[in-house]
């Protein structure tokens, strides 16, 4: 599945960064990418490089697969795998773009200090914090099941660890310090990645 798995990550890749670009750029003048936020002394910079490395492996996955250079796991045969891995990547991208969307004009890729932004609270916002993330995580676990090789675990392992060290230690602190009580609030009430799992308290 090597070849399907390829065809969907790049279909997401285009739709979830190529297009939602265009889309900011049209509406904002701007493009939405910040960049590295702090030094690799800090942990929210190794988020973004994890974040980047993850983002290729998932297109290394598939095109080393093919290629013969990685030999998948008897994991990833069957198909309920293969089933189950094209649900995931689909529902993921899905879900990705209707967060983006509910964003809007406040989507950005890393932590501008000096940017405000508004908070976001509607649609898929309402019962999770961070939708963009946990549905990319659904993609690259669809993606694991479709190319059960080493590479595309370490892709997902690398997104995982990178999304914690984004939120924790960049996106909620900088949130905290633009809107004080009414994130307060909020983060008491949302989850992190998943409804009702990872709330604030004293909101």
């Amino acid at each position: 599945m090597p070849g399907l798995a390829l065809a969907l990550y790049g279909a997401f890749l285009v739709v979830a960064f190529g297009w939602r670009t265009v889309v900011q750029v049209r509406t904002t003048g701007r493009s939405g990418f910040v960049g590295l936020s702090g030094s690799p002394a800090r942990p929210e910079w190794w988020g973004g490089v994890l974040f980047v490395v993850a983002l290729a492996a998932g297109a290394l996955a598939p095109l080393l697969q093919l290629a013969g250079a990685l030999t998948p796991s008897s994991a990833g045969d069957g198909a309920l795998a293969r089933t189950g891995g094209v649900a995931l990547v689909l529902a993921g991208g899905v879900l990705t773009l209707g967060a983006q969307r509910e964003m809007g004009r406040q989507w950005r890729i890393g932590v501008d200090e000096d940017e405000r932004t508004e908070l976001v609270t509607g649609g898929p916002f309402a019962h999770v914090r961070n939708p963009v993330f946990s549905a990319m995580l659904l993609v690259a676990t669809g993606l694991l099941a479709l190319v059960p090789n080493v590479v595309a675990l370490g892709g997902l392992l690398a997104l995982l660890l990178a999304v914690q060290l984004q939120v924790r230690w960049a996106e909620e602190p900088y949130l905290a310090r633009l809107h004080g009580p009414a994130y307060a609030a909020y983060a008491a009430r949302a989850g992190r990645f998943v409804p009702g799992v990872g709330r604030r308290p004293g909101g």
